[in-house]
């Protein structure tokens, strides 16, 4: 499972890239990835930074998500 972080660079950035790292350190066949140009932002739709996109799917931006909510959206986001 690849879980992309757009707009890493802001405070909140920082700290939503802080939560997904705790979170994939305690899972296994999670790859996080950090995309910080304007391309990317646009092609995923990002419109308020940070955006989460978790298997090629925006799942949530402009807020900074608790381990707890990420874990729920990738248990959303993965198919049964």
């Amino acid at each position: 499972m690849v879980i992309k972080i757009i707009g890493s660079n802001c405070s909140n950035g920082i700290k939503l890239k802080k939560m997904v790292t705790k979170y994939a350190d305690d899972c296994d066949n999670v790859e996080v990835k950090i995309l910080d140009n304007e391309k990317d932002r646009i092609g995923y739709q990002v419109k308020n930074i940070p955006g989460l996109i978790i298997n090629d799917q925006l799942v949530s931006q402009g807020k900074v998500l608790t381990v707890r909510e990420i874990s729920r959206l990738v248990n959303e986001a993965t198919p049964a």
